[in-house]
């Protein structure tokens, strides 16, 4: 296995200068083949694929795998012209005479590793960003979701030659003999867990690192939102994909008198959604594989045992890995539900009486992938955003900074290293190359050996005033 990545690396690697140079019409080019598979050739087999994976709607498919990354293949090759450009900067008056720039080159040979949950879009978007920047790819996927690897490989293979992109599946022995090679980026989205393991393998190598990983995203509301647009807007978010969002609301921070009828539009909202049964609905997707299923009935079986108050849900299928919405209110702070990242449809609620008590709550946990607010509160609204640290954060609403390719994506220390999307994908599979020219003759060159006392006297002026 190990003498067959080396064979891979060492292709791409010979090739790397050649797609280095690549002008930005040819990777245009190849994103525009990209963007034809996702749009028309390859549309049905990624919603059956996904539909086979996690029996995930077919409209849902569309809207969160398929335009995402059609969406950044478009705002790619809207700018892209100007992303490839030498960037002038300043140059200061001590070194008259020489121009500044930085030139972005490609980092050389990259590998994306990408996760279960949303493995179209996870997978190709960090590739867009990738082709863009002229490097050569190695793809990883997840093996959790074997029908969407499968649809994906046969895009890259048909689309690529392998000393230019390459997809390689394979379980977790594949992932760590690809860790092994001097890649000169990678970029890994998964748990915070495997993500310490990725960096690990990188530093051996030096190699740079983007990492988009999760945690714990908090909500909060407040007594000035709007209640029912706020539990809709939440249900959306936390229930797509049943749960499984990096960034979708992990835990509720309610204001202690909205509890009543949170619950009550919680259970009239999840019924528009998903029909009294959502088992029965063809709106609502499924968990990914019987091990998260069972790691997520154990959250609902410890509230159980806690005796917690379950104010909807809490039922599962194990023949169909079903886990219903289910709503759960003031567990434990040292329960699995408000330590681990829960990545399923169970949403827990906690109360407080002043936002202060929010703030502090946040601050005791590692920093979250996203925050989020409802409120009308400018003043509530500031001091929670500018007292608390995450990775990105959205008022009135959820996810939807993911969308924006104008924003950076990504988390902060424990939810990510690194961001993404638009020119900030660009930026992360690119080396910041600092480059000077000198045109004329300059102040150094009066300056150098042998020292005199004329020298030194320049020296003396240039220490005050430059």
């Amino acid at each position: 296995m190990d003498n067959k990545f080396n064979m891979l690396f060492n292709r791409q690697k010979a090739n790397q200068f050649k797609v280095g140079i690549s002008t930005y019409k040819e990777r245009i080019k190849k994103l525009e083949l990209l963007r034809k598979a996702l749009e028309s050739t390859y549309k049905q087999k990624i919603r059956e694929a996904m539909y086979a994976d996690f029996k995930k709607p077919f409209l849902e498919t569309d809207l969160t795998e398929i335009y995402p990354v059609l969406t950044e293949i478009k705002f790619a090759k809207s700018n892209l012209k100007y992303w490839v450009k030498d960037q002038k900067v300043d140059t200061p008056l001590a070194l008259l005479g020489a121009s500044s720039y930085i030139k972005y080159e490609p980092k050389g040979v990259c590998l994306i590793i990408s996760p279960w949950n949303f493995p179209i879009n996870l997978t190709f978007g960090p590739l867009v960003s990738a082709i863009a920047a002229g490097n050569t790819v190695v793809i990883k996927p997840s093996e959790m979701t074997p029908n969407a690897s499968g649809v994906m490989a046969d895009i890259v293979k048909e689309l690529f030659n392998e000393d230019e992109v390459a997809l390689v599946e394979g379980e977790v022995e594949v992932s760590e003999a690809l860790l092994k090679l001097p890649f000169n980026h990678i970029f890994f989205t998964g748990s915070p867990q495997v993500g310490k393991i990725v960096m690990k393998a990188a530093s051996e190598h030096l190699t740079s690192v983007t990492l988009e990983l999760g945690g714990k995203s908090p909500t909060i509301i407040d007594d000035s939102a709007n209640l029912e647009t706020a539990v809709k807007r939440i249900i959306y978010g936390k229930f797509t994909n049943a749960g499984q969002t990096c960034i979708a609301p992990d835990y509720v921070l309610l204001k202690s008198e909205l509890k009543d009828e949170f619950t009550k539009l919680f259970k009239s909202k999840i019924a528009e959604f998903y029909s009294e049964d959502a088992e029965q609905s063809d709106s609502y997707s499924r968990i990914v594989n019987p091990k998260h299923f069972e790691r997520l009935v154990s959250y609902i079986e410890e509230a159980k045992q806690n005796k917690s108050d379950i104010a909807f849900g809490g039922t599962y299928n194990a023949s169909d890995n079903y886990i219903e919405p289910t709503l759960v209110f003031d567990m434990p702070k040292d329960s699995k539900l408000m330590t681990d990242e829960i990545f399923g449809p169970i949403l827990p609620v906690k109360t407080y009486s002043s936002i202060q008590e929010t703030v502090d709550y946040i601050n005791s946990n590692e920093k979250p992938l996203a925050l989020y607010i409802y409120s009308k509160s400018k003043k509530n609204i500031a001091y929670i955003m500018d007292n608390t640290r995450a990775g990105s954060g959205c008022v009135n609403h959820n996810l939807l900074q993911f969308l924006n390719h104008n924003l950076p994506f990504g988390g902060s220390n424990n939810s990510g290293i690194g961001k993404a999307h638009g020119f900030y994908g660009f930026e992360a599979f690119s080396n910041r190359r600092a480059m000077m020219k000198q045109h004329t003759i300059g102040a150094t060159d009066l300056l150098m050996p042998p020292y005199t006392n004329f020298k030194q006297k320049l020296i003396d002026l240039t220490l005050k005033w430059f």
